[in-house]
């Protein structure tokens, strides 16, 4: 799941991303409302998560702007505005859910599980993949195969997801970084390497079908079928 993160405070930004990181969401962050609208009509997200007090634009405004230019994804406000009329406020004007600081970390996961499973009440081809008898639920960052549960970090479980929505097409490891890692790091490392050789200890466990496959000089593939 593909999370977009528009805050200015700087700690509160590091804290969210590494804390939404390690729930195993792939998290792009924007400081301000520009920034933000470049990313929110050039790609797609999941789920939006907004600050109001942006410094060059409410966050209101940036919200209603989205709308307009057609960007559907939900929206979970996090604001210091605590009145009634501001929450009301913010969810006629665009927003999905509203959450004021300061506000505990269990509880934004959870209603971003829940605005998840509202947009989608009747696609659970959304909310689960299945490649063969291996399954990810994304909602429960679950990954099993075999029906046996296969114990993943959160940076695994992203990388198995997004094998997953390509199984049978090639991935590179250019791809894989800028998807899984958001080419955060050096292209030159061998961390997509590492991480497919642990992933693949653990879906491809002896005497199962190997899925993940290596194509040398490639990239890599996950067998769907």
């Amino acid at each position: 799941m593909r999370l977009l993160l528009v805050e200015d405070e700087l700690e509160i930004q590091a804290f969210l991303r590494n804390s939404l990181e390690e729930a195993g969401y792939q998290v792009d962050v924007a400081g301000d409302a520009r920034q933000a609208e470049e990313f929110a009509t050039g790609a797609s997200y999941d789920i939006l998560i907004v600050d109001l007090g942006l410094p060059d634009r409410d966050g209101i405004a940036l919200i209603l702007s989205l709308r307009e230019k057609g960007v559907t994804a939900p929206v979970l406000i996090l604001s210091a505005r605590r009145s009634v009329d501001d929450r009301v406020l913010g969810l006629e004007q665009g927003g999905d859910d509203y959450l004021t600081k300061p506000f505990a970390l269990a509880e934004l996961l959870a209603r971003l599980r829940n605005l998840l499973r509202r947009n989608h009440p009747a696609a659970g081809e959304l909310t689960r993949l299945r490649v063969q008898d291996l399954e990810l639920d994304l909602l429960r960052r679950e990954a099993t195969r075999g029906g046996q549960v296969l114990q993943l970090t959160p940076q695994e479980f992203v990388l198995l997801e997004y094998l997953c929505r390509n199984a049978g097409r090639v991935v590179t490891r250019s791809m894989i970084l800028d998807k899984v890692w958001g080419m955060r790091i050096q292209p030159d490392t061998n961390v997509v390497d590492v991480h497919i050789y642990r992933l693949r200890g653990k879906v491809d466990t002896k005497g199962q079908q190997p899925l993940i496959r290596t194509l040398r000089g490639v990239g890599y593939v996950l067998k769907d079928r």
